[in-house]
């Protein structure tokens, strides 16, 4: 049995699901052995998970950035987007893979990407998902770690898409 990485009222990401909270650390029992789980509340989708203590890093789970890392991924949105398949399933896979690994900067170049492809052209259904998800992701992350109300967010994000700055 692995020790906690995370403390009770921790605040983490949960790749894909959101922001959550652990509420607490509880041991059950599971194929015969003792297995400990956080119970995470996730904000954003009015859930609680149960994660294996000692699968949180195969997982993506991690803990919410410092405001430095908060304030360097915001930066990065200014960019201009890298060049990116012309096929939107290659993109939406890259995407997704991207949102997979779970790092505030790839979710950040993904809300970046797909904000100016839809600029561009209309994104198809799954993208324009992809592009919420990732948005929700980002808001939420950068709320915690910056301790601003989430609307505040989401009005720098757009700002700093549509001027560059």
């Amino acid at each position: 049995m692995q020790d906690p990485i995370f403390k009770v009222g921790q605040e983490v990401v949960y790749p894909l699901q959101g922001v959550g909270k652990i509420e607490k650390i509880e041991t059950r029992q599971f194929r015969g052995k003792t297995v400990s789980y956080y119970v995470i509340y996730l904000d954003g989708a009015e859930m609680t998970i149960m994660a294996p203590v000692d699968k949180v890093e195969d997982l993506g789970i991690r803990a919410i950035v410092s405001q430095k890392e908060s304030e360097k991924a915001l930066k990065s949105i200014t960019n201009d987007p890298d060049a990116v398949p012309g096929d939107w399933k290659l993109r939406y896979q890259m995407n997704l893979d991207l949102l997979k690994k779970g790092t505030i900067n790839d979710i950040a170049a993904v809300v970046c990407q797909l904000y100016h492809r839809s600029k561009q052209k209309e994104l198809p259904i799954l993208e324009r998902k992809l592009y919420e998800s990732a948005l929700k992701l980002l808001v939420d992350e950068l709320a915690y770690s910056l301790n601003k109300k989430k609307d505040d967010i989401e009005q720098m994000i757009f700002l700093r898409l549509e001027s560059g700055k």
